[in-house]
């Protein structure tokens, strides 16, 4: 199985939190509803992913998607955009989709990029979340979703 990163949504907010899932959340730089990150698969983020389940969603991104996402939304320190230009120069790639590829295949991270904001700060998603308080297997918006997280950015973009 070849591993790819992970995108994490956060989509419930601070009430009713206990406080080592927030601090969990902190680590995990999902601050606020909406926001978007991308972290590698490993046992350590698995384990972190599982402890806040009841508060986010996540699911394997494609490169096209994350491509698209560090576009449209992805900022730079001073709200400045990410384009071919600024990746070419601060990484080894010479695209934004050479380095989502890289991204989205766990070859390097995304905060690797100088001067990145590590959070994408996404739209709430057209037609609305499925339903926040039942996990994404029962018809809900939490937790694990596969491939179908690339849908549910679409819809936030």
């Amino acid at each position: 199985m070849i591993e790819m990163a992970f995108a994490v949504i956060r989509v419930r907010g601070h009430i009713n939190i206990k406080e080592d899932i927030e601090d969990t959340m902190t680590l995990l730089r999902l601050n606020r509803v909406n926001h978007c990150v991308v972290i590698p698969q490993n046992d350590v983020n698995k384990g972190m992913l599982q402890k806040a389940k009841d508060f986010i969603t996540w699911g394997e991104v494609s490169d096209e998607m994350l491509a698209k996402m560090i576009r449209s939304r992805g900022r730079l320190y001073g709200e400045k955009t990410i384009d071919d230009a600024y990746v070419a120069e601060n990484t080894s790639y010479e695209s934004v989709d050479a380095f989502a590829k890289g991204v989205a295949a766990d070859e390097v991270k995304y905060s690797d990029l100088k001067d990145v904001k590590p959070v994408f700060r996404l739209h709430p998603p057209k037609q609305g979340y499925e339903g926040v308080k039942r996990a994404f297997t029962t018809h809900g918006a939490l937790g694990y979703r596969g491939e179908k997280i690339n849908a549910l950015i679409e819809r936030m973009l």
